[in-house]
């Protein structure tokens, strides 16, 4: 299955709350949800009480991609704000197994994320407790940044690896997506798809609709 999660990043942030209700009401979901220190990267964004507040709001399922460092300091606050899927760098983690580890015994989901210079042998150790792989195709920290050309083997490679240990674990991809990019980033591995200003503006739904179109059309087949 392939799943749209629409970058909150990108949204109105003075009607939070009505952007929150408009993804859901499209059939929606997944909602992508980016937690920046100015630390790990330059950007500060939102943290726990904004997630709690949209929480109250909606009952989309919450992927919280944490861009901070030592992430294991805040896992369960995240956890207690709402976050059903928590994502955390491997560049960021000191101790990344007891970092996945804490996730779920939150009784979260565990998904571990890739810069796009970090290599997929960083995943060596971590494949079989990951509830999913986050691939950056941007650098983190900036949105509306163009898609790094590179990475689309990087996708490739990472399902050919997946494939070849039998583990069926969701490729979420996150940087640059857009309406005329995604269905390569699909075919070439990707099953999760990350958007922000290629969502969100004057014409949100339409946009999730014209993202739906090519889902439909490429599980059909």
């Amino acid at each position: 299955m392939i799943e749209l999660a629409p970058s909150i990043l990108a949204a109105d942030f003075s009607r939070l709350g009505e952007e929150v209700k408009m993804v859901e009401r499209s059939g929606i979901n997944l909602l992508h949800i980016d937690v920046m220190d100015g630390m790990f990267v330059p950007s500060i964004s939102l943290g726990m009480p904004v997630i709690l507040a949209m929480r109250e709001q909606c009952n989309l399922l919450f992927d919280v991609h944490l861009m901070i460092e030592e992430p294991s300091r805040y896992i369960r606050e995240f956890a207690k704000a709402g976050a059903d899927i928590i994502g955390v760098h491997v560049e960021a983690c000191r101790h990344l197994e007891r970092t996945i580890m804490d996730i779920k015994e939150c009784g979260k989901k565990a998904c571990i994320v890739l810069n796009p210079a970090t290599p997929l042998n960083a995943l060596d150790y971590v494949l079989h407790e990951a509830d999913a792989i986050l691939l950056m195709t941007v650098n983190p920290g900036f949105g509306g940044q163009r898609f790094l050309p590179a990475m689309m083997e990087k996708i490739r490679h990472l399902k050919g690896i997946l494939r070849e240990k039998g583990l069926n674990i969701p490729i979420e991809v996150d940087g640059g997506i857009r309406l005329e990019n995604v269905r390569e980033v699909i075919e070439a591995g990707a099953s999760r798809i990350v958007a922000g200003s290629s969502v969100f503006g004057v014409h949100t739904e339409q946009n999730i609709i014209e993202y739906m179109k090519i889902f439909q059309e490429l599980e059909e087949g």
